[in-house]
Parts: structure tokens; sequence; C-alpha cells
């Protein structure tokens, strides 16, 4: 027969003596609890959730390139490691990765023409209720539809440029 030995607490172990004291003694009723704990159906494990894993790149640099890695990260307010990760993933994806600062500016800049296409969208919308008539119009209409087109498009471009970046610096400093 095998043998289970654990370390339990002295006020715990006089608690089970006095419950086992009347079912037979310690090894009786321990026996009898593992067998019904062991008869029980065991938890099933969840389910693996897939989660991203990240690999780690070690770098050796020789000291005149390493301060020159540590300048360049400087100059755009960077760590190292977030410097060379940006370098490699612009490489990788072929598309500039922002720096903290350079996506919140494009971010202001998105959210300003976005309200230039709201502001168009309010003229051209009153030209169409105006008593204007003939070719002026229409000549209006057609170029605020125009500069709509075109603002939409940036603010489409100015997404496209965010996509796989803001997920990198959204979550380091």
């Amino acid at each position: 027969m095998d043998r289970l030995t654990l370390r339990v607490s002295p006020d715990l172990i006089r608690r089970f003596d006095a419950a086992a004291a009347g079912q037979g003694g310690r090894s009786r009723l321990l026996r009898r609890l593992m067998d019904g704990a062991a008869q029980a159906s065991l938890p099933t494990a969840p389910e693996a959730v897939s989660t991203p894993r990240s690999g780690k790149l070690t770098l050796r640099l020789d000291e005149g390139d390493m301060r020159l890695l540590e300048a360049e990260a400087a100059a755009v307010g960077l760590s190292r490691t977030q410097w060379s990760v940006a370098l490699i993933r612009r490489r990788l994806r072929d598309r500039p990765q922002l720096s903290g600062p350079e996506s919140l500016a494009l971010i202001e800049v998105r959210r300003e023409l976005r309200r230039i296409g709201v502001n168009v969208n309010q003229i051209a919308r009153a030209l169409n209720t105006a008593v204007m008539e003939g070719q002026v119009l229409d000549l209006e209409l057609a170029q605020l539809g125009a500069f709509q087109a075109e603002i939409a498009a940036w603010v489409e471009a100015l997404g496209e440029a965010f996509e796989g970046n803001l997920a990198y610096w959204a979550v380091r400093p």
C-alpha cells in the first residue's frame, strides 16, 4: 500500500482527529474521504484559449553601434527596444511604425479632417435647400462633392496608416 504524507496546522489536525474519533480513526476517515473524492467526476479543463505568442530577440552590438542606436532612439523619444521593434516592424510590414506622439498628432489630424467633412456636408445640405437655381448650384454641389470625396480619402488613408501601429504603442509608455 502507498503512503501519503502532508503537513497541516495543529488546529486542523485537532479538528480532524475530533471528527475521526467516531469514524474509526484518522486513516479510515481519510481513506473514505479520498475514495469519495476519487469517485466524483473530475472538472474538465477549460479549452485552451489561443493567445498570441511573442518571441524574444537578443542582439549583440558593438559599443559604437549601441551608442548610435541609443542616440537614434532618444532622438524620437523611444527606448532602444521600442525603436528596434518599430524598425523591424517597418521592414516586415512595409509601413511606417509611428511613435506615441506621432500617432497622437495624426489622430488629431484625422479628427480635424472629419470635422471639415462634416462642415462640407452641412454646406452641401444648405445649398440643396437654398433657392438657388441653374448651373451655379450644380457647379457648387459638384465642387463640394469633390471636396467631400477628397476628405474621405484622406481620412481613410490616415486610418490605414494607423493599422498595425496603435495596437503596439497603446500598451507601451
